[in-house]
């Protein structure tokens, strides 16, 4: 592990508490990484920082120590309602992770309480326990603690909490900004003292992380941690150098099979397998289940509410096991032993490639990593080597790939709730392909839909704006009559038959002339047409102007076009109005 360390906890400059030995000790944890050589020693001297290190790396020790060291050497002991540090942190997956981490070392500090505030539980019996127990490390996710700060009428009096607050830690920052907190951030930054400590760590930086540095930190120390590879070109790389990352090529009809052979293949080790959307983790995972037996398979997303929390903690207890998930746990999780990364989806962003890549090969293990590309991404490879340092290995074909898609077209004939995943599978990924930031690679009009939809094992086409007026001779739709197929859900099938029976037994309305699959924004103009034709022909009807009237102001406004275009003079323009006003005159005289 010479390559992944900086020397043993004896050799920082500043001494560490014995207790905090102790535990590190207890943990194996008998090397230091280079971030925490780095940023340990310029916590504890009071110093603000921002730091920038490859996913992996050990960066939650480079805080967490830190954040006991401080608060141990507070002159006044932190009272019951005292927050002294605040953790902050993208994902509630990643705030249980350090939580977890920290409860390991304030063991051996009874002073201090910790509480974890994170969405997917009851906020009122979150302010309950705060309340009741205390807290002098706060670890949270900014929605939920954005909504504590808000909780004076509970009971629970957060900002005056705060005010006592020796360090504040964003954690994977760049992703807080990505996922949409900067407002929560502002808020929660708005409450918390000026004269503090902030570190900021990050595996990549942004223009917007930048701002947050200049807002959040007071002349910061910048640290950038590079992986000590051992060729010279390791060094500029954002993956972990032990990680081997390949990646390979296959139609879109193939690449389900060649998934599945792979996973039949490695089913006696740890496994996460990236899907672009929350639908296709639905989708998939349940196919996968029927698919490759005798393995657990666990999905995750982030429309999960209540069920991520405990899921995410089994996967972490399992020696070997598959979780089908989406980015939702791209960054910053550490779950031990993983042993690949499979993403059959490329994700929508090329830093989001590098934080998949991250959840294996973690600090100085080995891991490997495996992308699907259809033929038309190959070019991807190129993209990624340059702009992220990122290069990729043509893995050999996959062996022993067999046609599972007949499989999977007979469960969704089986099941409607299988047949209707399939086709919110097929339309979510249309439209995460439309949005990815890399266009000029992954273009939705290069997509061979009939391919497609085999890859899917759609039974038929779903109706949608892009697969308007197309046809797709490749595609062979079942004839077998859709709506026949049934509810293996019992009791969803019998709402169903209801729904059906009333909406039979109703008196039809007059079929309205609408363009079926027309884009939505399309649909808007016409409606707004409509509106102003019908406000038109109101106006008219409870107009009192004649139609002389009307003349008169049609042709005044005539004249006035073409004084504007030059084509007739000031004069002329004065002399005819005159005249047209005259003779309209003359005519109404007795």
């Amino acid at each position: 592990m010479d390559n992944t360390t900086d020397g043993t906890w004896d050799r920082l400059p500043v001494k560490l508490n014995e207790k905090i030995l102790q535990t590190l000790d207890e943990l194996k944890f008998t090397h230091m990484t280079p971030v925490q050589s780095a940023c340990i020693p310029l916590f504890m001297s009071n110093k603000d920082v921002a730091a920038e290190a490859v996913t992996g790396s050990g960066k939650t020790l480079a805080f967490v120590i830190p954040i006991i060291e401080l608060l141990l050497k507070r002159e006044e002991k932190l009272k019951k309602m005292q927050v002294g540090a605040l953790v902050i942190t993208p994902t509630r997956e990643l705030a249980v992770q350090i939580s977890e981490v920290m409860e390991q070392f304030i063991e051996k500090f009874p002073q201090f309480k910790q509480i974890l505030l994170i969405g997917g539980s009851n906020p009122a019996e979150d302010v309950e326990k705060f309340k009741d127990k205390g807290a002098n490390i706060v670890i949270a996710t900014p929605g939920r603690l954005e909504d504590m700060f808000r909780r004076k009428s509970d009971g629970l009096d957060l900002a005056s909490s705060v005010k006592s607050l020796d360090v504040l830690v964003l954690d994977e920052a760049d992703r807080l900004l990505d996922m949409g907190f900067e407002a929560s951030l502002n808020t929660i930054l708005g409450y918390l003292p000026k004269q503090r400590r902030t570190g900021l760590f990050s595996a990549t930086q942004t223009q917007e992380l930048e701002k947050l540095v200049r807002a959040g930190l007071r002349n910061p120390v910048r640290i950038t941690v590079k992986e000590k590879g051992l060729a010279a070109a390791a060094t500029a790389q954002k993956t972990p150098s032990r990680l081997s990352n390949y990646y390979t090529i296959c139609r879109a009809e193939d690449k389900f099979n060649n998934l599945v052979a792979f996973l039949r293949q490695h089913k006696h080790e740890k496994l996460l397998v990236f899907f672009s959307t929350c639908a296709c983790v639905e989708y998939y995972g349940r196919v996968l289940e029927m698919l490759v037996k005798k393995v657990t398979i666990h999905c995750i997303h982030g429309k999960m509410k209540h069920k991520r929390n405990s899921i995410f903690a089994d996967f972490r207890k399992l020696k070997s096991g598959i979780l089908v998930c989406t980015d939702v746990m791209a960054r910053g999780i550490d779950i031990p032993d993983v042993n690949w990364v499979l993403q059959y989806d490329p994700p929508s962003s090329a830093s989001a490639f590098v934080h998949r890549c991250g959840r294996t090969a973690r600090i100085g293990n080995y891991g490997n990593a495996l992308v699907f590309l259809l033929p038309m991404e190959e070019t991807y490879v190129n993209f990624l080597s340059i702009n992220q340092k990122c290069p990729l290995q043509k893995m050999s074909p996959i062996k022993d790939v067999v046609d599972v898609l007949p499989k999977v077209k007979a469960m969704a004939l089986a099941d409607r709730a299988m047949f209707e995943r399939g086709k919110k599978a097929f339309v979510s990924y249309v439209q995460a392909y439309a949005k990815h930031e890399c266009s000029l690679i992954f273009r939705t009009k290069d997509l061979d839909f009939g391919c497609l939809a085999r890859g899917f094992a759609l039974l038929r086409l779903p109706r949608m704006p892009e697969l308007k007026d197309k046809t797709f001779p490749d595609f062979i739709e079942t004839t077998v009559d859709t709506d026949t197929i049934r509810y293996k859900d019992k009791n969803r099938e019998k709402q169903r038959q209801k729904a059906l029976a009333e909406l039979k037994d109703k008196t039809p309305f007059p079929k309205k002339n609408f363009v079926k699959n027309k884009a939505w924004s399309k649909q808007k103009g016409k409606k707004e047409r409509r509106q102003k034709m019908a406000a038109k022909r109101k106006h008219n009807e409870d107009s009192d102007v004649d139609d002389e009237d009307l003349k008169e102001l049609l042709d005044d406004t005539r004249l006035l076009k073409k004084l504007k275009k030059g084509q007739i003079s000031e004069e002329d323009f004065e002399q005819q109005i005159t005249s047209g006003a005259k003779s309209k005159h003359k005519t109404e005289e007795p």
